[in-house]
């Protein structure tokens, strides 16, 4: 961890949530659960022990929302279908997410939410925590502000805000400047946005 007290609010839920507390209806696709722990078992998905945080999560887009991964789940391992949400609606302005499922959604799922709306032709989004290709990829790829925190209405613009004025949809890629070690990549399917980090951590890790 890069600077610990950049995380005091790390992992937690900004948004306003209306969380339905019932079993999943849809089918968590197994190649969800595979990129997530393939994640984990690279460090890129985890849990920061010293202060008790999980980071980290992935989601895919589906016909019913994006089922994306639990609220501080990134201590489990292996993941299963149960630490999964699905979120059907959400509003930006209002600042609130709608989700279906036995665990809250993760606290980056306004995040994923705009990178989704953003772009209708991606399907899956990876968000990492790595403080060497942080620090060396910043503004070197589509960069977030540094002043926006993540979690927010004001980080979902912000990514409205890159794929009008950067080439991200090209590069598959986001620094979040105000998000200490966190990167997002996304893909039309998973493969794709699995290998796009993949290729970075090759090159630079």
């Amino acid at each position: 961890m890069s600077n610990q007290n950049n995380f005091i609010d790390e992992g937690y839920i900004k948004y306003n949530i209306n969380w339905i507390n019932e079993p999943l209806k849809v089918t968590v696709p197994n190649q969800l659960m595979e990129w997530r722990d393939k994640m984990h078992e690279l460090k890129q998905i985890g849990h920061y022990a010293e202060i008790n945080i999980g980071y980290g999560n992935i989601s895919v887009k589906t016909n019913e929302g994006f089922l994306i991964s639990g609220t501080q789940t990134g201590d489990v391992y292996p993941i299963q279908p149960k630490d999964f949400t699905l979120v059907t609606d959400y509003n930006i302005q209002a600042n609130s997410v709608t989700c279906k499922g036995e665990i809250k959604a993760s606290s980056e799922s306004m995040t994923h939410a705009a990178v989704y709306e953003a772009d209708s032709s991606i399907k899956a989004i990876i968000h990492i925590h790595n403080p060497k290709l942080w620090n060396l990829l910043m503004d070197k790829v589509p960069t977030t502000k540094k002043e926006v925190p993540y979690g927010t209405p004001e980080m979902a613009n912000e990514i409205f805000r890159l794929f009008k004025e950067t080439k991200v949809k090209e590069e598959k890629i986001i620094v979040m400047a105000g998000h200490d070690e966190g990167i997002i990549s996304f893909g039309t399917d998973l493969n794709e946005a699995g290998e796009v980090l993949l290729n970075f951590l090759a090159k630079f890790n």
